[in-house]
């Protein structure tokens, strides 16, 4: 688990190391003094009430990519409409790309606001089991832009999952900005009491892609982050007219499967480069109502998360999480 305090200033050493309130990035922190006398950090309390506002969440997926621009948003957009797609299921997506929110856009909500109830920030529904909640909705137009440092952006990740009223959900997708940093090691920090079902990686198939898949994939061995699988977006273009496949992105070390197989990963499945994909998130549309029904991408995550619940799990909790057919190939 992450030992950088979530009020803590960028390059933060963290709470562990020899250099603990001792370097320049140190000056003028309020933890400073605890860190620099070697004395043990109580636990942030937030944790708790975290847990306890998020009792009701079945399961708990983040979606990384170390590398921005391969498509991570508009799948957790499309994981989410996959599997509300299933009215049984209540899902809810929230976006921690303070910087760079462009989920309501993705799903077709810019100009929504947040209200404040008796219990809490309410998220904007998209269909009455999909819910979603961004920064974007608390900024007064979509070219606005957040200048914050990290303590500030993690207080507002502390904010989303303490004080939204989240309700009972089957599933909360966390849509992540690129990276391993301030914003990954909050979320991950935050719900360590609330329990994480573990993260779907997001890559391309070039190798400048994988290199930074690989910085992720060791970013959630370190913080025991449990891996679902990888998504290889943009896998190759089909010709709509002669159904001929190119590679726009060619695999040059092997793609994904190679690097799954290397680290004994499961590769979740491919999705390939489509305008259609583009287009939909322009006009904050499903993608899914393109694609052909059959098991699919979110089967297979749906297959994982049966096997690895806990043992006091139900066999009818076993199959309130199956039975959506997917919508990604």
């Amino acid at each position: 688990m992450s030992d950088v305090p979530s009020d803590a200033p960028e390059h933060c050493p963290g709470t562990q190391s020899e250099q603990a309130g001792k370097t320049s990035a140190c000056e003028g922190c309020p933890n400073q003094k605890i860190c620099s006398s070697g004395a043990p950090r109580a636990p942030d309390p937030a944790v708790e009430v975290i847990k306890e506002n998020l009792a009701l969440v079945k399961h708990k997926i983040l979606v990384l990519s170390g590398k921005g621009g391969v498509g991570k948003s508009t799948f957790s957009a499309n994981l989410a409409h996959g599997l509300a797609r299933d009215v049984s299921n209540e899902v809810a997506l929230l976006d921690v790309d303070i910087c760079g929110p462009s989920i309501p856009r993705i799903m077709g909500l810019e100009g929504e606001q947040v209200h404040q109830s008796g219990s809490g920030w309410s998220p904007v529904y998209v269909e009455d089991n999909l819910a979603v909640m961004s920064i974007g909705f608390l900024l007064s137009g979509p070219d606005d832009a957040v200048i914050w440092r990290g303590p500030k952006k993690n207080g507002m990740i502390k904010q989303f999952l303490r004080d939204v009223d989240w309700g009972e959900l089957d599933y909360l997708i966390v849509d992540t900005p690129p990276g391993t940093s301030d914003e990954h090691l909050s979320i991950v920090q935050y719900l360590s009491g609330a329990g994480i079902d573990g993260a779907i990686l997001i890559t391309t198939p070039q190798e400048i892609s994988l290199q930074d898949v690989r910085k992720e994939i060791r970013f959630c061995q370190k913080v025991k982050l449990p891996i679902i699988g990888v998504v290889e977006n943009m896998s190759g273009f089909v010709c709509p007219k002669c159904k001929n496949t190119s590679q726009i992105f060619p695999p040059t070390t092997g793609g994904a499967e190679k690097m799954c197989a290397d680290l004994d990963l499961p590769l979740l499945g491919r999705i390939p480069l489509d305008p259609r994909i583009g287009r939909s998130c322009d006009e904050g549309r499903s993608f899914c109502s393109f694609c052909d029904q059959e098991p699919s991408i979110i089967q297979r995550i749906q297959d994982h998360l049966c096997r690895s619940q806990p043992d006091g799990a139900t066999e009818e909790d076993s199959e309130a999480v199956k039975g959506t057919e997917g919508a990604l190939n």
